[in-house]
């Protein structure tokens, strides 16, 4: 049974199978283990980033695209559900609509940036997906009538999900049974299945193609695959589940602007946690957005406590002020990418692979050779 959920594409590594699992029963539990709203905000930001980033790495990790207009998809999405509870308000039929919408127009722009740019090389395709999402930033910020422009849109959710809605009078373990704990659910359910979706299709047959045509496009041309047709399919996968985070986000924040969702921020955001958690491994998103979005919102809350605990030592209390989280992050990424040159989950693998291939020593039994 777990083998077909994951698709037999197993962790490999006895460390990384505990850091999932540990990531997978943090998010499960944060709401009655860490209390707070703060901490519910930057559990469901994780989840949204860990379907935004694993659906990048299927462009990126396993199909070798670079695209920059990866947010831009993700924008359409929240826009889609904004201006869906907007304009026909706080019901589910809007939310599908919205999403419905949201994951059409998606559909209909992957497909015409697939069919355009996909036949020009590495850093031109790169260059044209920025020039796309740079003119969708600037169209969602000039269309106010429709977009709310750079004030963006608030909009109420339906009542179910709604802060103010209250299953039960009394707490549960400390913790309100709101619509709120509700949407949280709602989220956290809704990424398990998209990266269970997302394992399934890089380890099918298609995923394979898709593998082959990033570490060798012309011999993948040469045995018989059009490179342009899987190259396209992969961009309108990878588009929609982007779409789907971009709801997520939506839903979760009841507002949405173009800082929000279309700002190249959160594109270089995307490209680090790649990074940090290994391409071309879904796992690395989980593993990397867990790590990259709790340092993002708790390192200031760290430096301020070191800065306090060292405020006998002029030099470095001003070295650990919050004011300087941002070069504490930087540097953290610098160690990362220097010591897991390919990501966590590349690292722990590769050190799964050499152990495995290591001789037995002196006072290990070695295996027992089978006759073919």
């Amino acid at each position: 049974m777990l083998a077909r959920l994951l698709s037999n594409d197993f962790p490999r590594n006895r460390v990384l199978a505990v850091l999932l699992v540990l990531v997978l029963l943090t998010l499960a539990l944060t709401p009655f283990v860490v209390p707070g709203i703060k901490a519910l905000n930057v559990a469901a930001k994780v989840l949204v980033f860990i379907v935004l980033v694993a659906s990048f790495d299927l462009l990126l990790g396993y199909t070798g695209i670079v695209s920059f207009a990866h947010t831009m998809f993700f924008g359409i999405g929240a826009y889609g559900v904004a201006i869906a509870f907007t304009r026909l308000g706080p019901t589910w039929t809007a939310l599908g609509a919205g999403v419905a919408g949201a994951l059409a127009l998606s559909f209909v722009l992957a497909l015409a940036i697939g069919l355009f740019s996909l036949r020009v090389r590495a850093i031109f395709f790169s260059m044209i997906t920025l020039a796309v999402a740079a003119a969708f930033q600037t169209l969602a910020s000039q269309l106010s009538e429709i977009t709310g422009g750079e004030d963006g849109l608030s909009f109420k959710v339906p009542e179910l999900l709604s802060p103010s809605f209250e299953f039960a009078a009394q707490p549960f373990l400390g913790v309100s049974l709101d619509g709120r704990l509700l949407c949280y659910y709602l989220l956290f359910f809704t990424a398990l299945v998209l990266v269970l979706a997302l394992l399934r299709i890089v380890n099918s047959p298609f995923g394979r193609v898709l593998q082959a045509i990033r570490e060798n496009e012309f011999r993948a041309e040469a045995i018989g695959y059009r490179v342009v047709v899987y190259r396209t399919t992969s961009a309108i996968l990878s588009a929609l589940f982007a779409t789907l985070a971009g709801a997520m986000l939506a839903l979760w924040l009841r507002y949405n602007g173009p800082d929000t969702s279309l700002s190249f921020e959160i594109m270089l955001d995307v490209l680090l946690i790649v990074v940090i958690g290994g391409m071309g491994t879904i796992y690395g998103a989980a593993i990397g957005s867990g790590l990259f979005v709790v340092a993002q919102s708790y390192l200031q809350d760290l430096l301020r406590l070191g800065s306090e605990a060292t405020s006998g030592l002029p030099w470095l209390s001003a070295l650990l002020s919050p004011d300087r989280w941002l070069l504490w992050l930087g540097l953290l990424f610098v160690l990362s990418v220097y010591y897991f040159p390919t990501g966590i989950v590349g690292k722990l693998r590769a050190m799964r692979a050499a152990a495995a291939k290591r001789p037995p020593s002196a006072g290990e039994p070695r295996p027992i050779p089978v006759l073919k």
